[in-house]
């Protein structure tokens, strides 16, 4: 099978002839550029890094590696038209989108400052990624301040920096499907929930959503016209080319959902049932959700509003058991993660550690298909290479 039949084959939750692999084929489940780094030097890859993604410093995995760990799918994603060198780290330099405006402080932190010149996230002297500042809502005190801030809402989940336009994507789109055989995945992202609390900031949007619903349901409502447009606009460029389609909302935390499910169907449900189903009529291909934590008790919502795969599983969180998951769930949904807890097993654990962990994870989620092998979210910049790559090898063993 090709890595593209293998992808959609989970889909159909049939077994093929090898468990599907993911690296770096969505925001969530890829790579920091320092793990990356020591991965491509224990791997003798000697190229410049690219950074994509500025708040969480998230490469662009390059070939090489994705034929290393035997990847089956690649991200389409919008990217810049130009790049740039940055040295986050002394004597570390790695290429970044050349329109993104960093600064760097006397303080040593480093802060990225939007085309306003407004700051927008900062990263400290010490710190890995950068944590948003700015929530343009944040002050509102009625409906039509809400509603003037049309250009935060046109623009959320559209980083400035990454200025390639759909005609280009488009390009991009065509050659990857025509020229080789992995599943593309087509990462729109398209935050509801996560985009109200940037927006408004946390404490506001979760006081709004409970004792001011009217601000929230207009937050929506705003969220809701904005993207509508770009799904139109991303259906004509690429809908012919991604087998997979990733979109964004963590709901959940370490020990359970980030609100008490009977208001997530009142107040969030019916928004993401409305905007995850035009998408689906407007594409035809499967939905990939990406959210963290502790989301249990509401995969039956979120089946119903139209989600047709999982990510990250985030196996040790509360009620994420990947058996009682596997059994409860294993017909409706595919679990795209799930495969090395992130937390302590892939960081610290040692390779045999790794290899346990592999193991146990795809007894539970393989059997019958409808699993896409990947670690928990993200690789962190504390994982050895040897870790990363025990992890792969037993997959590759099983």
């Amino acid at each position: 099978m090709t890595p593209r039949e293998r992808i959609e084959s989970a889909f159909k939750h049939r077994e093929s002839d090898k468990i599907p692999v993911d690296l770096g084929a969505t925001e969530s489940s890829g790579i920091t550029w320092i793990a990356y780094d020591k991965l491509k030097n224990h791997l003798g890859i000697h190229s410049k890094t690219k950074v994509f993604d500025l708040t969480q410093l998230i490469v662009k995995i390059e070939p090489a590696v994705t034929e290393a760990v035997a990847s089956d799918a690649i991200p389409l994603l919008f990217e810049p038209k130009e790049w740039k060198n940055w040295e986050f780290q002394e004597g570390s330099v790695i290429e970044i989108p050349a329109g993104a405006n960093l600064k760097k402080l006397e303080n040593g932190d480093t802060v990225i400052v939007d085309n306003d010149g407004i700051e927008m996230s900062r990263m400290p002297k010490s710190g890995y990624y950068f944590d948003p500042v700015f929530h343009p809502i944040e002050n509102a005190t009625a409906i039509t301040e809400i509603d003037m801030a049309e250009k935060y809402f046109k623009s959320y989940d559209l980083a400035d920096y990454c200025d390639e336009g759909f005609k280009s994507l488009k390009s991009r789109a065509e050659k990857l499907y025509n020229e080789t055989n992995y599943a593309i995945v087509g990462n729109l992202s398209l935050h509801l929930l996560a985009a109200g609390l940037q927006l408004r900031g946390f404490q506001n949007f979760m006081i709004d959503m409970v004792a001011n619903k009217k601000f929230a349901h207009r937050v929506f409502e705003n969220l809701i016209e904005a993207y509508l447009p770009r799904i139109d606009k991303y259906a004509e460029a690429v809908g012919n080319y991604i087998q997979v389609i990733l979109i964004t909302d963590d709901l959940g935390t370490q020990n359970g959902p980030q609100i008490n499910p009977d208001l997530y169907r009142e107040m969030i449900k019916p928004y993401h049932s409305r905007l995850w189903h035009y998408i689906k009529n407007k594409i035809k291909k499967p939905l990939l959700l990406h959210s963290c934590g502790s989301i249990y008790e509401l995969i039956p919502d979120l089946i119903d509003a139209g989600i047709d795969a999982l990510n990250p599983i985030q196996v040790s969180a509360v009620n994420m058991e990947t058996s009682k998951l596997k059994k409860e769930f294993g017909k409706d949904i595919v679990f795209w993660g799930g495969g090395c807890d992130t937390q302590r097993v892939l960081p610290y654990g040692t390779p045999a550690e790794v290899r346990e962990e592999v193991r146990c994870r795809v007894n539970d989620l393989a059997p019958g298909g409808g699993f896409v092998f990947c670690q928990v979210h993200n690789i962190q910049p504390d994982v050895p290479p040897e870790n990363i790559l025990a992890m792969f090898e037993e997959l590759a063993n099983y």
